[in-house]
Order: C-alpha cells, then sequence, then structure tokens
C-alpha cells in the first residue's frame, strides 16, 4: 500500500481554510471571547457559519470552549496553548496583507495618474 505524504500547506488550509476561521483566530488572539462579542466582532458572519467554524477549530485542538455554570450559561473561546502557536502564523499574514494593501493601492493611484 503506497501512502502519499500530506503537503503541509494543504493541512493548514484544510485545518484553518475558509472565510471566517481566520479572522475568529484574529480576535481570539486578542482575548477571550463570548459568541455574541464574536458576531459583534465579525458582522458579517452568520451564526450558523461561526458556531460551526468554532466547533471545527475546537475539535482541531486550536480553540478552548470554556463553559462557566451560571444562569443563563456564559460560554467563552479562547486560544488554546496549542493554537498558541498560530499567533506568528497570523501575524506574518497581517503583516503581508498590510504590505499587499499597500501595494494594491499605490498601483490604483499610479493608474490614475
Amino acid at each position: 500500500m503506497i501512502h502519499q505524504r500530506e503537503c503541509p500547506v494543504e493541512t493548514v488550509i484544510q485545518v484553518l481554510g475558509g472565510k471566517w476561521k481566520p479572522m475568529i483566530l484574529w480576535q481570539l488572539i486578542a482575548s477571550k471571547q463570548r459568541f455574541n462579542d464574536l458576531e459583534k466582532l465579525i458582522p458579517d458572519v452568520s451564526q450558523k457559519m461561526l458556531s460551526q467554524h468554532l466547533r471545527d477549530l475546537e475539535r482541531e485542538g486550536i480553540v478552548d470552549r470554556t463553559v462557566y455554570p451560571s444562569v443563563p450559561p456564559k460560554v467563552e473561546y479562547s486560544l488554546s496553548e496549542y493554537g498558541k502557536t498560530l499567533i506568528p502564523v497570523a501575524e506574518v499574514m497581517c503583516a503581508w496583507g498590510a504590505a499587499h494593501n499597500k501595494q494594491k493601492n499605490e498601483e490604483k493611484e499610479e493608474s490614475a495618474s
């Protein structure tokens, strides 16, 4: 039986892919958040997608979900210790995105001149 080697980039895309997972991670880097707070911080995400992505990230061990015994129940999401290993990756992505936006804006200004 021949086993293909998994491409590490493909693994990253499988775990963090999608429109909202990187945004969720970015918000959780700053601090732990409640579900409603994440909805406010990422206004275009639907409740269904936010819930699904949080479950996916929790299943991967990247996000911790803490339920506090209160009425109504209080639930907070945070990066797990393992999830915190993604902080440098997110910071590099942010820096690249900012540089890319700057380049595109400069190109747009040049073509408008």
